[in-house]
């Protein structure tokens, strides 16, 4: 079922999407990969201030290449996911509601989303220039030393994500091999 959802996504929203739903997301997300998140999660352990409020939004697992003219950013595929798997689950804990990547997550961190009422979506990998077409506009706003890495903020308008791991646990991953494995 396809569903429409502004960003920052409230829990209520989160807590009705289930897995296998095709979601269009408007407003603004973040994104942040590897580095990034060694960072934010060290100044969260040492009692610093992140560089974006985590709370009811969404983190993309992308590193942009380089604009062409005329467009806000350039191809804008997922990244594998699990390598943020050690930080997410306190990011989870701190009021992040939503992570966008690809590929599967820790059981640890689907216990952190089931916990915070939170989703994990996937985009499509290999599709980054199609995923570019929705995204309006794009700053960094913290480690811009990090290059492609430095976080940024993204004002996308109907971005195409589908759930995975929804608020109750259930994996789309796991019931699409359930179905298709026998």
């Amino acid at each position: 079922m396809d569903k429409y959802i502004k960003t920052p996504i409230s829990g209520e929203d989160a807590r009705r999407l289930r897995a296998g739903d095709y979601v269009y997301l408007t407003g603004t997300i973040y994104t942040a990969r590897d580095a990034a998140h060694k960072r934010m999660y060290e100044a969260m352990k040492a009692g610093g201030i992140l560089p974006l409020d985590l709370a009811g939004n969404i983190i993309y697992y992308m590193g942009p290449s380089p604009a062409r003219e005329g467009r806000a950013i350039g191809s804008a595929g997922p990244t594998t996911s699990s390598r943020m798997d050690k930080y997410t689950p306190d990011f989870l804990d701190s009021g992040l509601r939503g992570m966008i990547g690809k590929g599967k997550r820790s059981e640890e961190v689907k216990t952190a989303i089931v916990r915070n009422g939170a989703v994990y979506f996937a985009a499509v990998g290999g599709a980054g220039a199609l995923l570019s077409r929705s995204i309006k506009s794009s700053k960094v706003i913290a480690y811009e030393d990090l290059g492609t890495e430095a976080i940024r903020e993204l004002e996308v308008e109907k971005f195409p994500v589908i759930v995975v791991i929804d608020s109750e646990g259930n994996n789309l991953y796991e019931t699409v091999v359930g179905q298709y494995g026998r």
